[in-house]
């Protein structure tokens, strides 16, 4: 259960929460000063706190600077008084979760609470469910999933193919399939087979000896020997020129390779990780991909899920590449209203986890306050989802959206609301259709024509009788 620090000089106010918390089965532990609540850091730990930003002694904001240092992923609800909105900024640029302005509502008070202790489960979840520092992390389902593979994996040199559209994070997936493994301690090396001319790329991956060439004025390690007992990335696979996949095929087959323009076999002892965002069984039946190398390379597959099918995890990712870009930057810290993040979690995202990573860096640098709503995203962003969304999803797609964003907003009586709406333009179209005749109409329906008459009226349509 999450623990409610209240850090408030008034007695009253400590009482209201008091009273309030209880009622709500919300654990709290209640001070009277910045003072006394930082000596309780020493042993203890909340997952929330609010406080008032003027009391005798330290202020809030100094307890805030305490906490940030201290328990960055804690939220913290500053309260100030309506005349002290310079205050509340100053404590937004600090990093505080929200402000809660005196006097204030008690259940408005409870929502943010609430809110802000679901922010550090998040955060929390986001530490422990983080493969690595660079953003692999999820709550989904297909997500859990990969992980899980990862860590069967963890133990073994087994070749994978890693599937997915692009900006989906593939290259995570094979550091952590490398960060997990016995070869952790040696190289990991990431080729782009797509971006390096065909005539260079034999070189990048095998090396040349020199004099090999024009230009080969020395001897030159390629990537299997530089990722040397570690391992080697070659990513966008789909796109390797068939001379070369007929190499790496002999490669992966006996295990040696030869440099370019040399005599002498070398031993490849690296762990091979591929990786394509094409459909690779397509590639082979139309003769772009080799069947003996695919199927060599799809010992084990990770497919890794685009971010429209994890919508749950959008402000996990979201939350982190905030707070990383903040630290990179060196810059007060972003917030997601709820707003904000319910209308991402209805995007397509066709550039997936990459889009969400340059958002949140754009987010950073540009909008203007702390806590940032749609009206703050970029209207280019806006244009462009509402657009690919608009193309991309059939009718039932968009009534689940509809739904998704009645059921967020609260909204009750979803069902005969939408129930009707779905008659009005079923009927409609349908009597537009046979130009007002209900009978014609009723049979393409497949209902009767008591039924649509019925109908006509009770939807308030007008439609001349025939």
């Amino acid at each position: 259960m999450a623990k409610v620090w209240i850090v408030d000089d008034d007695e009253s106010i400590r009482w209201v929460f008091e009273k309030t918390l209880i009622r709500e089965n919300i654990d709290f532990r209640l001070f009277s000063s910045a003072e006394e609540a930082s000596a309780a850091l020493t042993s203890d730990k909340p997952s929330v706190v609010v406080s008032d930003i003027r009391m005798s002694g330290d202020s809030g904001l100094d307890l805030l600077n305490e906490i940030n240092a201290k328990l960055p992923k804690v939220p913290t609800i500053i309260m100030t008084a309506h005349s002290d909105l310079d205050s509340a900024v100053a404590a937004f640029q600090r990093g505080a979760f929200e402000y809660l302005a005196k006097p204030f509502d008690i259940d408005t008070a409870v929502e943010l609470i609430r809110r802000a202790i679901k922010k550090s489960h998040e955060r929390t979840s986001t530490s422990e469910n983080t493969s690595n520092p660079n953003g692999l992390l999820g709550q989904a389902k297909s997500m859990q999933d990969v992980f899980r593979t990862i860590g069967r994996l963890s133990q073994t040199d087994a070749t994978v193919l890693i599937t997915g559209e692009s900006g989906t994070g593939k290259e995570l997936i094979a550091q952590a399939l490398h960060q997990h493994s016995e070869r952790r301690n040696k190289p990991f090396v990431a080729i782009n087979t797509a971006s390096i001319p065909k005539e260079l790329l034999e070189s990048e991956l095998f090396g040349h000896e020199r004099g090999s060439f024009t230009g080969a004025q020395a001897t030159r390690k390629g990537r299997f020997e530089q990722a040397a007992g570690g391992t080697l990335f070659l990513d966008e696979i789909g796109d390797m020129p068939s001379e070369l996949q007929t190499r790496l095929l002999r490669v992966l087959s006996d295990g040696h390779y030869y440099r370019v323009g040399g005599h002498e076999p070398l031993k490849a002892n690296v762990r091979v990780l591929a990786a394509t965002h094409q459909h690779l069984e397509q590639r082979v039946e139309e003769g772009l991909f080799r069947e003996d190398l695919f199927h060599r390379l799809n010992v084990i597959r990770v497919k890794v899920p685009p971010l429209r099918e994890r919508h749950e995890d959008i402000p996990l990712l979201a939350d982190f590449f905030l707070e990383r870009n903040a630290s990179k930057l060196n810059v007060a810290r972003k917030i997601f209203t709820e707003e904000a993040l319910v209308y991402l979690q209805t995007k397509p995202w066709a550039g997936n986890v990459r889009q969400l990573e340059n958002l949140c860096h754009w987010v950073t640098i540009m909008a203007p306050g702390a806590s940032v709503d749609i009206s703050d995203l970029p209207k280019d962003f806006k244009q462009e989802v509402d657009k690919t969304t608009a193309i991309n999803e059939g009718w039932h797609q968009l009534l689940g959206r509809e739904v998704d964003q009645l059921l967020r907003n609260g909204t009750t009586g979803v069902y005969e609301a939408l129930s009707k709406n779905f008659e009005k333009v079923l009927i409609s179209k349908a009597l537009t259709f046979t130009s007002g005749r209900k009978i014609e109409a009723a049979n393409l329906l497949g209902i009767g024509r008591n039924t649509i008459a019925r109908k006509i009226s009770e939807l308030g349509l007008s439609f001349d009788k025939k």
